[in-house]
């Protein structure tokens, strides 16, 4: 009942409009037809009194008019006919011509042989009638001849038209407003349920899903659009929930440890617990700093994602050379724990926000050293069957299972929790790394190495392929 409720005012609206249009169409509709109607019929009326009149006049042409002055009963539903001489009089007549005194004020105009009227009744219950008079000249002397037609049959066949206009009209408009209010309430019957399913969707129930009426109206356009963007509701509900049980977990062992060097440091003040507790603090500030970047990247993310486009977030978007980015990642680590050598044999241009390749290509190239053994291999090149640009980070170390080349990007997964922790990863580079790559329209996969170790490539839309993007849909971040 409440769901009726609240789609009656919209099916009163559509059912009011149909009724408004049917009356008006009807309205129209009725007018022009008994207009042409009521003037056909006059017309055939006039037209056969007229060829009555010209009969006679065609017999004063001959001058074999009967004797006695009376005419025969004329044809074609005519009701009399009369002549008059120039003074007035008549002199022959088909009828009693006693209700046609006003006919002699009836003359052709100069120049014209003919002329037709339509007398109003004669007399209180009378009918209208039909004239036409036509000249005929007799030697010297001009009669006038007169043919009248009781317009009797032409009033009863437009009154009839006209009540069952009248009559007929109410039905249709009621059948128009009613077939509205049905059309309209079958319509709005999906609307109806996507409306209820979508006010049983709360916080601790966003797996609900409002219900598809099927086909490709727009109806059922907008339970899907309702339904993908529940569908992103509930991930990004389980990536914060998920994130911020993670960042709990990762927070609270680097704090334990601070809160417990700290506290021993206080009762024998010790030079070795205040450098272990600044290094715990250190790492404290890199885990928040590193969530704070994700952060920034899941809500740009998700705007490019609703937005349908891609491109490098809210941050900068420029021309990048990413040859010249891994350069300057391999210069500024002069020693490194093994060496970093680079291969890079042309720019590679690119276009997006420097600083966030930048820390992208950082994080692979970190997480490389973590697990390398003799060397890490750093290479910038291109793809142009596919018009990627490409950053490849390959170590020799012991690599990534098959079954872990995915995992390996999610938020706080490490492959080897003790390594890693002591080498002080936070867990989230890869993470980072595959963000920001997204966020520019590309991604970071991991692949299997010739060498045995990991390899990581992170691919970003090329400067050429940018510039096909803009002239098809405007510049990329725009």
């Amino acid at each position: 009942m409440a769901d009726r409720t609240r789609m009656g005012p919209l099916r009163r609206r559509a059912a009011v409009a149909a009724a408004l249009a049917m009356a008006a169409v009807l309205g129209a509709g009725g007018l022009w037809l008994y207009t042409l109607l009521r003037a056909n019929l006059l017309d055939n009326t006039t037209g056969r009194t007229e060829l009555a009149a010209r009969k006679v006049a065609a017999q004063l042409d001959t001058g074999s008019l009967p004797p006695g002055g009376r005419l025969p009963a004329p044809e074609g539903g005519v009701d009399l006919v009369l002549v008059k001489d120039a003074r007035g009089r008549t002199v022959a007549t088909s009828g009693d011509p006693k209700d046609t005194p006003e006919l002699g004020r009836l003359r052709p105009a100069a120049g014209v042989d003919s002329h037709s009227a339509v007398l109003p009744p004669a007399r209180p219950g009378a009918e209208r009638r039909a004239v036409v008079v036509v000249t005929a000249p007799d030697g010297r002397e001009v009669y006038a001849v007169y043919a009248v037609t009781v317009l009797g049959d032409v009033d009863d066949a437009t009154r009839a038209v006209a009540i069952g206009m009248l009559a007929g009209a109410p039905p249709l408009i009621g059948f128009a407003a009613a077939l509205a209010w049905w059309v309209t309430g079958q319509a709005l019957r999906p609307v109806a349920a996507i409306r209820t399913g979508l006010a049983a969707v709360t916080a601790s129930e966003l797996d609900r899903r409002v219900p598809d009426p099927g086909g490709a109206d727009e109806i059922a356009e907008l339970a899907r659009t309702v339904n993908d963007t529940l569908d992103r509701l509930e991930r990004s509900d389980a990536r914060q929930r998920q994130f911020t049980a993670d960042a709990s977990h990762e927070l609270r062992n680097p704090l334990a440890a601070v809160r417990s060097r700290l506290e021993v440091a206080l009762e024998s003040p010790d030079r070795e617990s205040v450098a272990a507790a600044l290094a715990d603090t250190e790492r404290l500030q890199r885990i928040a700093a590193d969530l704070l970047l994700l952060a920034r990247l899941d809500g740009d993310g998700d705007g490019d994602r609703a937005a349908g486009r891609g491109g490098a977030g809210h941050g900068r978007s420029e021309p990048v050379d990413l040859a010249l980015l891994a350069a300057e990642d391999v210069a500024r680590r002069p020693d490194p724990r093994v060496p970093v050598r680079l291969e890079a044999r042309a720019p590679v241009p690119a276009s997006g926000d420097p600083a966030r390749l930048e820390r992208a290509l950082a994080n692979l190239v970190d997480n490389a050293l973590r697990h390398a053994r003799a060397g890490v291999t750093v290479r910038a090149g291109a793809d142009p069957a596919g018009g990627w640009a490409l950053l490849e980070v390959t170590d020799d170390g012991p690599g990534i299972p098959e079954a872990d080349r995915d995992r390996v990007f999610e938020r706080f997964v490490r492959l080897d929790q003790d390594r890693s922790r002591a080498a002080g990863g936070t867990g989230l580079g890869l993470a980072i790394a595959r963000e920001i790559a997204r966020a520019h329209g590309g991604d970071v996969h991991a692949l299997a190495s010739s060498a045995g170790g990991a390899r990581l490539v992170l691919r970003v839309p090329g400067r050429a392929a940018e510039r096909v993007a803009e002239r098809v849909s405007g510049p990329v971040g725009s």
